[in-house]
């Protein structure tokens, strides 16, 4: 893509955990993107979930055996996702909501457990109005742990 299709050719870099609460209605213990290391708009975006002993899962999956949920790492990449979109689409603190529609060729490669860093990485791949549909790849140390496709769509809060 040229950078016109793309947007802007500079990556947003400075995008703290404040950002994140903006763009996100997700709060803990479901809130799964503690960091955003790069976005490029109407591209990909590149975050982190630091995975710690702390998390609530940890307690049922499994006792003496953590491992963070495959379901728990599409869902951060969901996170990243919604995040890429809102900054794209210019509605980070508008309300709107990214919404899960579909998931496609889900594949688990490696364990995930406490202490690990979960690099989260997500490009578009199509683009139609308020409907898109992503490529997610969790992984750690390079590692592969979870790749998904995903469709999502763009939906105003529930009234209430």
């Amino acid at each position: 893509m040229s950078e016109t299709e793309t947007g802007s050719a500079e990556p947003i870099v400075d995008y703290d955990i404040h950002k994140i609460l903006k763009a996100l209605p997700h709060r803990y213990p479901l809130l799964l993107v503690d960091r955003v290391k790069t976005i490029h708009l109407n591209e990909r975006i590149h975050a982190v979930k630091a995975v710690s002993m702390n998390e609530e899962f940890f307690q049922g999956h499994f006792p003496g055996a953590p491992i963070m949920p495959g379901v728990l790492q599409i869902e951060a990449l969901a996170q990243a996702a919604a995040i890429l979109g809102i900054e794209t689409l210019e509605l980070s603190g508008t309300g709107k909501l990214v919404i899960f529609m579909g998931i496609e060729n889900a594949k688990f490669r490696a364990p995930v457990t406490p202490g690990c860093l979960l690099d989260l990485e997500v490009e578009f791949l199509q683009k139609r109005s308020r409907v898109y549909k992503f490529k997610g790849l969790a992984s750690v140390e390079g590692k592969p742990t979870c790749q998904v496709e995903f469709t999502a769509m763009i939906a105003d809060p529930p009234a209430g």
